[in-house]
């Protein structure tokens, strides 16, 4: 799994219109919940759901309060399931690694034939 960080929001919308399989992760410093989520995305970036997925790391303190007001989120951490450009999915709070392997196979399968 590809690992990208937004600086800007324009880093953001790039990131979203250029991968067909996007992860997001949106987090601040002072969050005890954001570093059990990255610990969780580490472990989930050995499994197979992984292969092919770009993850988008967007840090509050970096992009500002402003971008994650206009996307309307409310806590922190929060992960984003995109395909295509377009949202499908937003999971709040702390997600375990079997959680997220879980949503990004029913959200964002792989449209590869898979190998014999």
């Amino acid at each position: 799994m590809l690992t990208l960080h937004a600086a800007t929001a324009d880093d953001y919308r790039a990131a979203i219109a250029a991968h067909p399989r996007l992860l997001v992760d949106y987090w601040k410093d002072d969050c005890p919940g954001c570093r059990m989520l990255d610990m969780s995305l580490q472990k989930f970036a050995a499994s197979e759901a992984a292969a092919g997925l770009v993850l988008l790391k967007v840090k509050l303190e970096t992009v500002g309060e402003g971008v994650f007001r206009n996307l309307g989120l409310r806590q922190t951490p929060t992960l984003s399931l995109f395909r295509d450009g377009a949202e499908l999915r937003r999971l709040p709070g702390f997600q375990a690694p079997r959680q997220i392997e879980r949503e990004v196979r029913v959200w964002l399968p792989t449209t590869e034939p898979a190998q014999a």
